[in-house]
């Protein structure tokens, strides 16, 4: 009986498909990721995997599933935690869950930018803090969003979903990515530019980008630097994308008004970071795909993608196309 390790449980049933073809499922029953030592067991003898963006899959956990791992099905769009190269060099199928999340993204980058603009998590504590006495025309003043300049960097499926956002509030729509995308552009009214240009111009700024080596704190000291006074940054994307330290700093001494993270560098923080205490920073742990039916969706894609690798077929999804 060919078994799979998955190393977090899935929203709803569609593992009993793996249980209907007469497979045997390994769940890692803990709310946090498996220990090193654990996947390195659990994963012996596997011939499918399901993994999560926390789970470092590298050489030495195909080698210690050994010659009967088929495939790694990511319950995710990115995929910088899995060593492809060395799943190729294996053998093994990747494959992930792309397209699906795209929304649900976008609707949490844009969630966030209002909460940071109207500076909605700093009402709701001063509220809860007793503070509120009065109305008055200085309280929590913070910038408009209708008629703004957002700059989107990446513009693929998500940035592509945050700019129709945009425009829904009449925005400006600057953006930058590896290589112009005139039809998109012609579709949302988007203009592109070269990222410094973007920087300079864009009263918010909202991060898309997959983690490469060349995205790896993009945003720095200097490109911080170049972003236009009281503007706000949006990062739904990877928080190793962002500098931490530069971030700080760019709140505190430099143009930046807020931030709004659903990622961060480290992931989680540790209670004490000093982001975590700053009052114009909106911080979730990491729920851009967390709308109900596109986690059921992404549950429904692993699943089939796994089983059909099993089955000798082709995945649907995978990371090599």
């Amino acid at each position: 009986m060919s078994r799979v390790f998955v190393t977090r449980n899935l929203p709803g049933n569609s593992l009993n498909k793996l249980r209907q073809a007469g497979i045997e499922v390994d769940v890692w029953p803990n709310f946090l990721a498996p220990p090193r030592n654990e996947m390195l067991r659990r994963v012996s003898g596997v011939a499918g995997l399901i993994t999560m963006l926390e789970d470092k899959i590298d050489a030495e956990v195909m080698d210690a599933a050994g010659p009967s791992l088929k495939v790694i099905s990511q319950y995710a769009v990115g995929l910088d935690n899995i060593d492809l190269k060395a799943a190729k060099d294996r053998g093994i199928i990747v494959t992930h869950t792309p397209g699906v999340l795209t929304n649900a993204t976008a609707d949490l980058a844009f969630a966030l930018l209002t909460a940071a603009a109207r500076r909605v998590v700093e009402g709701h504590d001063y509220v809860l803090r007793g503070q509120w006495q009065t109305w008055h025309p200085e309280l929590l003043l913070g910038p408009e969003l209708y008629g703004a300049t957002v700059g989107i960097i990446g513009f693929g499926r998500i940035g592509q979903a945050f700019a129709r956002r945009a425009r829904g509030f009449d925005m400006k729509v600057l953006y930058t990515s590896r290589h112009p995308k005139p039809k998109a552009e012609a579709g949302l009214k988007a203009q592109y530019v070269g990222l410094d240009e973007l920087l300079e111009r864009a009263d918010f700024v909202s991060l898309h980008t997959p983690l490469t080596p060349y995205t790896h704190h993009l945003l720095n000291s200097e490109k911080l630097a170049q972003m236009k006074e009281n503007s706000i940054l949006i990062n739904t994307a990877r928080g190793k994308v962002v500098d931490t330290q530069a971030l700080l700093d760019a709140l505190d001494h430099g143009p930046l008004f807020a931030a709004g993270l659903d990622v961060t560098d480290p992931e989680p923080l540790p209670a004490n970071h000093p982001l975590l205490k700053h009052q114009r920073v909106v911080i979730t742990p990491h729920i851009g795909s967390a709308g109900r039916s596109t986690r059921l969706q992404m549950a429904k894609m692993v699943v089939e993608d796994t089983l059909a690798v099993l089955n000798n077929s082709q995945p649907k999804f995978s990371a090599y196309n």
